[in-house]
């Protein structure tokens, strides 16, 4: 297997830690490029290069610049942005709790900030080795899989993101061909992200984010190379879009 940089973004979540980890013991991993909101403060990780970015559209514009002596090295990338509720906001249950502000918010950081990856990553990713790029998505984007209603701003938030991964398939297609897209859906992870909502889970489908890092490395490895948007869960299963 080719040697291979990988780039890690929103490295500060717990599933990201867990993935980067997991490259730090591969050995065709030459270094992972990680890139959070701060550094940390006193990074052990041996090939692991910290790189600080407050995602706003100049500062990932930066990043990218910064990422240029990589152009076509970097072959595994993790956009891990996200964000489900914080200490102002939880998910809606019905439509009178509805506000501006947190679709907005919601918005911001589930759509908008990975598609300005997506958009500014392209130059970096063209190459000739087989490279796969990883979006966290949610089963709850599928807009056919929708029964039970609820959740709007974040359910709409990855139903977007799923709409951007696919549109940007198909540029990809024509200007990175060494390129796939995957929307994943890491399942229900034992993460801050999922902390309220745990109770419900049952234990064997409550994932560690070992786990979870170990699924989706195995399914990037393994993801058919053909231009085309994936839509996939932790069990390499497809999900309606």
């Amino acid at each position: 297997m080719p040697t291979f940089y990988a780039l890690v973004i929103g490295a500060s979540s717990t599933i990201a830690q867990a993935a980067i980890q997991q490259f730090e013991g591969d050995q065709d991993c030459l270094g992972i490029l990680a890139v959070s909101r701060s550094l940390p403060n006193n990074p052990v990780d041996e090939k692991t290069q910290w790189l600080e970015s407050d995602y706003t559209e100049a500062s990932i514009q930066q990043v990218c610049k910064k990422l240029t002596p990589y152009s076509g090295k970097i072959n595994k990338v993790l956009i891990c942005n996200g964000v489900l509720h914080d200490e102002s906001m939880m998910p809606e249950r019905k439509l009178e709790e509805i506000r501006a502000s947190q679709l907005e918010t919601i918005f911001h950081t589930n759509t908008i900030i990975p598609m300005l990856w997506l958009s500014q990553l392209l130059p970096v990713l063209q190459g000739e080795q087989a490279t796969q790029v990883a979006l966290f998505s949610a089963r709850i984007g599928s807009i056919s899989d929708n029964k039970t209603g609820g959740w709007y701003s974040y359910r709409a938030s990855k139903a977007a993101l799923n709409m951007l991964i696919q549109t940007s398939a198909v540029e990809y297609a024509r200007r990175a061909k060494n390129v796939k897209l995957i929307a994943f859906h890491p399942g229900t992870t034992d993460t801050p992200l999922s902390k309220p909502f745990q109770r419900s889970v049952p234990k064997d489908k409550l994932f560690t984010a070992d786990f979870v890092a170990t699924q989706l490395l195995s399914i990037m490895k393994s993801v058919t190379m053909d231009n085309k948007a994936a839509y996939l869960d932790w069990n390499n299963h497809p999900i309606d879009w």
